[in-house]
């Protein structure tokens, strides 16, 4: 037998076998994330206000400014934007109302916009947590105030392409942290 017969019978032999199924899509899949139990730690160190935030995020100030701080979550590459604006009554109207229509920009991605609002008589912590679903660039936002002196807003951001299905157990996550903020949150 010649070479190019011998050639051509294993060009033939793979031919015939590898006509069988039809290839299948594999669908994406995500990495699974162990998210550790919940454990807070006190923030005094803040001028107007004492919180608790989880014992896994850090506290960075904005350069230059006073004001703000982000709360970042470097394992999880997320960060809460969080700015402090003192306040009286004339502009207490005007602050809630940008922070609700800055949490509701992101009407054109999300799938749905809910609302949980916060009252505490007791430590004069009134607010309101927007739970964002769907792929918005911020899955939370919130506002805490004491509707007289204090106003406190705070943004949550990932460090990636807003795809909720691969970031939604994390975002769940961090809400819980940020519920806790909203109820440990006492005026100085």
């Amino acid at each position: 037998m010649s070479k190019k017969t011998i050639i051509t019978a294993l060009l033939l032999v793979i031919m015939i076998t590898s006509c069988g199924k039809k290839p299948n899509p594999k669908p994406y899949e995500y990495f699974r994330i162990d998210l550790p139990e919940h454990s807070y730690k006190m923030i005094d160190t803040m001028k107007n206000y004492d919180f608790e935030i989880s014992q896994y995020a850090e506290i960075t100030p904005y350069i230059g400014e006073s004001t703000g701080f982000n709360i970042d979550y470097n394992k999880l590459n997320g960060r809460i934007h969080v700015t402090f604006m003192p306040i009286d009554l004339d502009s207490f109207r005007i602050v809630t109302e940008d922070s609700h229509k800055l949490a509701y920009k992101h009407t054109i991605k999300a799938n749905a916009i809910i609302e949980n609002y916060y009252a505490n008589d007791t430590t004069k912590v009134y607010g309101v947590l927007y739970k964002i679903t769907g792929n918005a660039a911020s899955p939370a936002q919130f506002f805490i105030t004491d509707s007289t002196k204090h106003f406190l807003r705070g943004a949550l951001y990932f460090n990636n392409l807003p795809n909720y299905d691969s970031i939604a157990p994390v975002a769940d996550y961090i809400n819980e942290d940020i519920v806790h903020l909203i109820e440990t949150v006492r005026w100085k």
